[in-house]
């Protein structure tokens, strides 16, 4: 991996912590910013200067074996992107100036998919059926986006048809996109070969990447068919997750005994924040209990957080640990371990907070100066990885040939 361009990602990840950790500090005392402004460009840096660049970072340096000059002129074309984005969301919110930002990024990115289909390189049937899959569902997820010109100008922000489309993005880029890309790196890292389990996994995780959208359509058309659509599909999710932790279960050992310790315990806490999310969404089995989730904010940024902070950058963590880009010193567990104890904490705070709201409880004494306080663990953690990456003296790396 290129030392420069990850040291790019996490600065955009520790912009957008400081983003959020500004936004729980709101409810302390004013500070001058847009609420609403302020929200949309926390999320824009994180989704797509943080996850989608370290993505874009991974992808190319373990599956583009020639490495091309155009594929770091398209990062810098990207990041210049969300720079904008970082810059004009927080002063006027959607207008303009933001949404040529954003699709000039959607722009780079079909030119990204289109790269990487062209170029890539690998022996492996496994790899390649993940790898193509998240880039189709990259590009499926951006017709949400093509649908907010439309629906704002004949419906409305208020209308079920705005709402959907947003949902559609958002569903099609944190499982579709995001997720099978994580998991197309970590089986290229386990070395899996081919099987009868693996095409059973893949089949059953690309049905249920679909049928479970039908939840989040639920909550703005209420019909009965989109439960059992959904119901459909937590059932095969959990399936699938039986297949994930068997096909995993032999290579994961065998990898992690060549590394350190902290190193493991990252897999692990990825691998059981990725179990979480399947088993918590299979509560929307229960048609009350997915309700209460669309209705209580904590639950819903409890659960982005979760699918954004544990699995996908818990895995991403993972990766860049197993490179030469670190140096194993004490500043590393620190870093680590600090991020994944703010993340814990803010979660449970959320959780207990929206159960607390459901059951008409109240506040938690202290409650926005605790979220607040724990929050601010995440910014700290994302610094102490960066520091030591900056300081660390890396040599060049051989890609890893996939069999």
């Amino acid at each position: 991996m290129q030392k420069r361009l990850v040291i790019v990602c996490l600065i955009n990840f520790l912009i957008a912590a400081l983003m959020g950790l500004a936004l729980r500090y709101t409810y302390i005392q004013p500070i001058g910013l847009n609420y609403r402004f302020l929200t949309h460009a926390h999320s824009h840096v994180a989704m797509l200067g943080w996850l989608y660049l370290m993505l874009y970072v991974l992808l190319v340096h373990f599956f583009i074996p020639e490495k091309r000059p155009i594929y770091n002129r398209l990062f810098w074309f990207t990041e210049f992107a969300v720079i904008g984005m970082m810059l004009s969301f927080p002063i006027q919110g959607y207008a303009a100036v933001s949404i040529s930002f954003s699709t000039l990024h959607i722009f780079c990115s079909y030119y990204f998919v289109y790269l990487i289909w062209k170029h890539h390189k690998t022996e492996s049937v496994v790899t390649k059926y993940l790898l193509k899959t998240s880039l189709i569902f990259m590009l499926i997820s951006t017709i949400g986006v093509w649908c907010l010109g439309p629906a704002v100008s004949m419906l409305g922000q208020a209308s079920a048809f705005y709402q959907i489309a947003i949902q559609f993005f958002l569903h099609f880029q944190f499982n579709g996109w995001f997720i099978i890309a994580v998991v197309a790196v970590l089986f290229h890292l386990l070395q899996l070969r081919d099987s009868k389990r693996f095409r059973v996994f893949f089949k059953l995780l690309v049905t249920s990447t679909i049928l479970t959208l039908a939840l989040p359509v639920y909550w703005f058309i209420e019909n009965n068919s989109l439960l059992w659509i959904n119901g459909i599909g937590v059932i095969i999710q959990l399936v699938a997750l039986f297949h994930f932790l068997q096909l995993i279960k032999p290579k994961l050992p065998l990898v992690l005994k060549q590394h350190s310790k902290l190193v493991v315990h990252l897999y692990s806490f990825a691998i059981f924040c990725f179990v979480l999310k399947i088993l918590l969404r299979s509560l929307s089995l229960l048609p009350d209990i997915s309700e209460v989730i669309y209705q209580h904010r904590n639950f819903v940024i409890g659960f982005i957080h979760l699918t954004l902070l544990g699995i996908i950058s818990g895995f991403i963590f993972s990766f860049i640990l197993q490179s030469k880009l670190v140096s194993r010193n004490s500043s590393l567990p620190f870093a680590i371990y600090t991020f994944i104890f703010g993340f814990v904490l803010t979660e449970l705070l959320l959780m207990l907070q929206g159960g607390m709201f459901y059951y008409g409880k109240g506040f938690i004494p202290n409650y926005y100066l605790l979220l607040f306080l724990f929050s601010a663990l995440l910014p700290i953690g994302i610094m102490s990885l960066l520091f030591n990456i900056l300081k660390t003296k890396t040599h060049g790396q051989k890609t890893l040939k996939t069999p």
